[in-house]
């Protein structure tokens, strides 16, 4: 029996994949570290609600797409095994069924609705609290979910970009003051430019995948040859960005900071001109330093205000 529960908790932390939240919570970290770096004080019961729900919506986001990617990640677990791609497996392996994930989804989503009024009404955040809780509750949940299914629409990597880019550092910055410091909105950009390429390079393992069950998501609809160019003149765009944010009002050490993640940048980019994702475990490697260079580029704006 004692087994039997390991085994169900070993499949509900698979299914929720807690490692790949960090991209959700460390932006709006730095959010809030921002609204104490420029306010001298912050709520803390406000900052963990805040973090409850950034992470309701990720659950909310990632088992809609336990639920109805279904067809594409059978033939990735049988097919491309990856830590990056092709869900986590858990549903595959029957560790869960699938409806369980259906409905984790809907209840994370609502649980989230109800934090986000509790936000706005019973600790008085500011008026566009649920609003922006909403821009990224909504498009998390119908990212896979049908018949919206964003990530098929060709557009859904740009929704991710800005719900794990400037979404989260702004709401967070808000909460805790009821506005937004215009220096955040230069922060989004290159935190959304690295979290867009998170996901575009995720979908090279499942391309084929994608590609035998008509999933149209930009990857499959421009192909590997333009997907490559596509990733790479981002990548390139953020770095220059991170080099050029003392122009816009950060601290200069934000560019020494940035330096190490910028090597890692540039090697992922050789790698792509190289057309080694077509190297299986080559494109494991890069997929998993792609992710650090997302949560890199957002370390090196709390570590430039410290």
């Amino acid at each position: 029996m004692q087994q039997s529960i390991t085994e169900i908790l070993r499949g509900w932390f698979g299914l929720s994949r807690p490692p790949f939240h960090t991209v959700g919570v460390l932006p709006f970290i730095l959010g809030t570290f921002l609204a104490y770096h420029f306010n001298s004080s912050i709520s803390i019961v406000t900052f963990a609600l805040g973090v409850l729900a950034v992470i309701l919506i990720m659950l909310s986001t990632y088992h809609s797409g336990e639920y109805f990617d279904i067809r594409e990640d059978e033939i990735s677990h049988h097919s491309y095994r990856s830590n990056f791609a092709g869900g986590s497996g858990v549903i595959q392996e029957g560790k869960l069924p699938r409806s369980v994930a259906l409905w984790t989804s809907i209840i994370s989503f609502l649980v989230a609705g109800v934090i986000g009024l509790i936000l706005q009404f019973g600790l008085e955040t500011g008026p566009y609290t649920l609003l922006l809780g909403c821009l990224g509750a909504f498009p998390g949940f119908f990212y896979s979910t049908k018949p919206v299914r964003l990530v098929e629409r060709g557009f859904g990597e740009i929704f991710i970009g800005f719900c794990y880019g400037w979404l989260p550092i702004a709401s967070a910055f808000y909460i805790q003051t009821a506005s937004v410091h215009p220096v955040i909105h230069f922060m989004g950009i290159p935190v959304g430019l690295t979290i867009f390429n998170v996901i575009f390079l995720n979908e090279f393992p499942d391309y084929e995948a994608d590609k035998a069950t008509g999933k149209r998501n930009l990857l499959n609809r421009c192909g590997k040859k333009a997907g490559k160019i596509i990733y790479c003149s981002i990548s390139l765009s953020a770095s220059l960005l991170m080099m050029l944010s003392p122009f816009f009002g950060l601290p200069f050490p934000a560019v020494c900071f940035y330096i190490p993640i910028f090597f890692v940048s540039l090697f992922i980019i050789m790698k792509m001109m190289q057309d080694k994702y077509e190297d299986r475990k080559t494109l494991e490697t890069m997929c998993a330093l792609n992710i650090i260079v997302n949560l890199g580029t957002t370390a090196v704006f709390i570590a430039a205000y410290v």
